[in-house]
């Protein structure tokens, strides 16, 4: 029965006022009855000698009301119990179906309480005895049909129609077999309040009912657990069939529906024993589905937070900081499922652990301590956008975990990667499947990607560069998302400021920020440590490694940990500078550019530290030294890449690789990354035609001044 939206329930529509007849319209009354007068009344008549009419409560106006004609003062919709049909008075039955008798069916969370005198009800012979049937009307009620009743000798396991002749005081139920030619049947639902999620733990021990939204299903060697959310929270139910045996298989993931079970504790965490559970369907569940909304949508705001240092760019960010914030809030409460992508470096790793140190305590909050094993995952990307070989296996996992445990898709977060339009292949499969996306990114970003994309935070679009880098934004995001989690991360962004060498005014601001407790030969330790790990961790998260080395844990280790990791580091770069240095070729371009160019394919050691590009970035700071007063870039090249270092010369990389795409058609060419630093990649056969167009472009360039290098 749904309430009318025109009177909302109350059978009557206020069609205007007329004076109070009890106070004649002034609102007060002289005179009240000593014996019911509140001590408030008493107070009030001695100090104004009068006291507001408790008909108007001092208005001296009433309303005047009449009959809803919606619902024809019923205040709510009354359906047949039967055909649905509507009625017009508080009846259960229309006037048609009243004509035959009506069979109840129990739910089986009914009791005996559920079971009216006289009424025919629908049951089960249980068992035989001598003296009768035993006959279950449901799970928990069972009454006796006496011999003396029964006309012949029932099987146990028949169904039976029965009426209820008399409920003993002890409890015990007569029963007398019924044989009606035609009939109605009607369920009969257990009638109780409706609990809150959040609320269940004062009715432990006792039965309840819930309505809210399936979540998950998960199937265990015994029972099976469904993950039920309502406005207020969420709760796992358990229901039996057999073991192993997907119980009450009709209800998934997403659906709306009501439970009805007892309220139990379970390793210190409130369950519900389903008794009964059945799907929502329209207005009903389009009212729950509503509510949840809502309450998640209320829920989700992010925290107001003042920036940790001055900047323009941010503030301008801020709402698209603040949209980031609240869709992550929102997939945590909703419990979908969160993958964050991150670029394997510095940078990307610290603003991925920002994120990761925020949500993992709101998502053990709201699934239980376990939670954030199903729940969330974190998967470093080689490459600084999102591949079609992240997105299968992104695919691959969430697909598995729908099919098994009744998962949404999760929300994609890509940090450090996402804004270009190299990542758009990966994200027309990720938007096949329906996969939420939001991009944190500080790569020079192409409008084509916003297509794909539920929210993006990236510098380029308020006017800012590359030097605002994804640590920094991704740390004042955390902080928005759970601001406890501030302590921890506070130094995040000076060490994605170190590791990217951002020269931007934020930089050093941060690094200002926590000079007390790092200098900055320690954050440049902490960033060399992190590439040096992410190297050898390949595709793996490592979130015990990474969060000694970001020190998550204990500062001796995190100490002896970095030191030993950089040691390690420095003797592979300085191993692979005494490879590579006398391998550079240096030309003075006419615009004053030193352009220097390494085959890091046959002059660098392969498949160990560093890499490829960092190996070029390392050639290209000991040529920057060299050449301290000149714009210097370098090109570290292989078979079918190049990989771009530059200073103080005016590139734009992006729109490079598109020239190169439009002037060599059959080259392959793709790439990009920040205007100054990135890569390129093409096809082996065309690297010389590649090499030589991409020199000329460098040779047209303008150059700026050459800033005298800084000490520390």
């Amino acid at each position: 029965m749904n309430l009318c939206e025109r009177c909302m329930g109350k059978g009557f529509l206020v069609v205007g006022e007329k004076p109070c007849p009890n106070c004649n319209g002034s609102g007060k009354t002289e005179s009240i009855s000593l014996g019911e007068a509140s001590d408030r009344d008493m107070k009030e008549l001695m100090e104004r000698g009068s006291t507001k009419c408790g008909v108007c409560h001092g208005t001296g106006k009433i309303p005047v009301t009449e009959s809803c004609p919606a619902c024809g003062g019923l205040g709510r919709e009354y359906l047949c119990v039967v055909c649905k049909a509507r009625l017009t008075s508080k009846k259960e039955l229309c006037e048609r179906c009243a004509k035959k008798p009506l069979v109840h069916i129990l739910d089986s969370a009914c009791d005996v309480r559920d079971i009216v005198v006289g009424e025919i009800y629908q049951g089960r012979v249980s068992g035989l005895a001598s003296f009768g049937a035993f006959v279950d009307l449901c799970e928990g009620v069972r009454g006796l049909a006496h011999n003396k009743y029964l006309k012949s000798k029932p099987e146990a396991g028949d169904t039976i129609l029965v009426t209820v002749r008399s409920i003993l005081p002890n409890g015990n139920i007569e029963l007398e077999p019924a044989e009606p030619k035609e009939y109605n049947t009607v369920q009969v639902e257990k009638d109780m309040p409706l609990s809150k999620a959040a609320e269940l733990q004062r009715s432990v021990g006792k039965q309840a009912m819930i309505k809210g939204e399936v979540v998950q299903v998960k199937q265990t060697g015994g029972p099976t657990i469904f993950t039920v959310a309502d406005d207020s929270g969420l709760v796992f139910c358990a229901a039996f069939e057999r073991a192993g045996v997907r119980a009450y298989a009709e209800i998934d993931s997403e659906m709306m529906v009501k439970v009805i079970g007892e309220v139990a504790l379970r390793n210190n965490q409130v369950q519900v024993e389903i008794k009964s559970m059945k799907r929502l369907w329209g207005g009903e569940a389009s009212i729950v589905k509503d509510q949840i909304e809502q309450a998640i949508d209320k829920r989700a705001e992010p925290f107001e937070t003042q920036f940790l240092v001055q900047s323009e760019i941010m503030e301008r960010l801020c709402p698209a900081m603040k949209n980031v914030a609240k869709e992550i809030r929102r997939a945590v409460f909703k419990s979908q499922p969160i993958v964050v992508r991150h670029h394997a470096d510095a940078d990307g790793i610290t603003a991925a652990v920002a994120i990761e140190t925020a949500i993992l305590p709101l998502i053990k909050e709201a699934g239980g301590p376990d939670a954030e094993y199903y729940n969330y995952r974190r998967a470093p990307s080689k490459a600084p956008f999102y591949e079609l070989e992240d997105v299968t296996k992104d695919l691959s996992y969430a697909l598995e975990d729908s099919t098994r445990h009744g998962q949404k898709m999760p929300l994609i977060i890509l940090m450090d990667n996402g804004s270009t339009e190299e990542d758009v292949p990966a994200m027309r499969q990720a938007q096949v499947y329906g996969l939420d996306m939001l991009v944190v990114d500080h790569h020079h970003p192409h409008k084509i990607v916003d297509q794909f994309l539920i929210a993006h935070v990236n510098p380029a679009h308020q006017g800012g560069d590359f030097g605002l880098t994804t640590g920094m934004l991704a740390t004042e995001i955390a902080r928005m998302i759970y601001p406890q989690c501030e302590s921890k991360i506070k130094h995040f962004p000076a060490v994605s400021a170190v590791g990217d060498r951002s020269e931007a005014p934020e930089a050093a601001r941060y690094i200002a920020l926590v000079e007390d407790k790092y200098r900055k030969e320690d954050l440049k330790k902490v960033a060399l440590a992190l590439d040096y790990e992410a190297f050898w961790l390949r595709f793996n998260e490592g979130r015990g490694l990474i969060n000694d080395i970001l020190c998550l844990g204990r500062l001796d280790r995190h100490q002896r940990i970095v030191e030993l990791l950089c040691e390690q580091a420095n003797a592979a770069i300085d191993e692979q500078l005494r490879a590579t240095m006398g391998n550079v070729k240096s030309t003075r371009l006419p615009n004053g550019i030193i352009m220097n160019v390494l085959d890091v394919e046959n002059f660098a050691h392969k498949f160990t530290f560093p890499p490829p590009g960092k190996t070029s970035g390392e050639v290209h700071d000991r040529l920057c030294q060299k050449y301290a007063d000149r714009p210097v870039v370098t090109i570290g090249y292989g078979p079918d890449f190049a990989v771009l270092r530059s200073r103080a010369v005016k590139m734009n990389i992006p729109q490079m690789v598109k020239e190169l795409m439009e002037e060599i058609p059959n080259g392959g060419v793709s790439g990009g990354g920040h205007l100054v630093v990135g890569s390129i990649k093409f096809v082996g056969g065309m690297r010389k035609d590649v090499l030589a167009k991409l020199a000329e472009k460098i040779a047209a360039c303008g150059v700026d001044e050459v800033k005298a290098p800084k000490s520390g």
